[in-house]
């Protein structure tokens, strides 16, 4: 598996998270939806940690790119995103779900056109520039954060 491959896949993991929390939020079942909510908050900042503490740091040394460069932008999504996240909590807490659903939208909008920057762009900048240590990479993500 690459780390393109990886990642990504930890991209649908989120959606999919995001996904069940608001099918649950539409029913009226807060508690199971602030549930499938935290997981998706905690899932979606252990990957920026993942790529903030790890991954960017390698690929920044590894290409000479520094800090910069499209690292940088990715950073201050991630910021955005953990900005939105303290408003969801808010709402979520709160059982408003017009809101959550409101905030839920900007969310997965702000997600949806940052993974896709990742994915086409960075993923594949990793997966060339860190190719030959790519199966040590991902062993280390698979286990991140245990």
């Amino acid at each position: 598996m690459t780390i393109k491959d990886f990642m990504t896949n930890k991209h649908r993991e989120c959606d999919y998270l995001l996904t069940q929390a608001e099918d649950l939020l539409e029913k009226g079942e807060f508690d199971d939806a602030l549930a499938k909510y935290i997981a998706f908050k905690n899932e979606t900042l252990l990957h920026f940690t993942m790529e903030e503490e790890y991954l960017f740091p390698m690929l920044e040394e590894k290409s000479g790119m520094g800090n910069m460069g499209p690292t940088n932008v990715m950073r201050m999504e991630h910021t955005q995103a953990k900005s939105l996240f303290e408003k969801l909590d808010e709402a979520y807490n709160a059982k408003d779900k017009e809101r959550a659903f409101s905030l839920g939208e900007s969310m997965n909008i702000l997600l949806q056109q940052h993974n896709l920057k990742e994915e086409q762009m960075l993923y594949t900048m990793m997966n060339s520039a860190l190719a030959q240590d790519s199966q040590e990479i991902v062993e280390k993500l698979q286990n991140y954060g245990n």
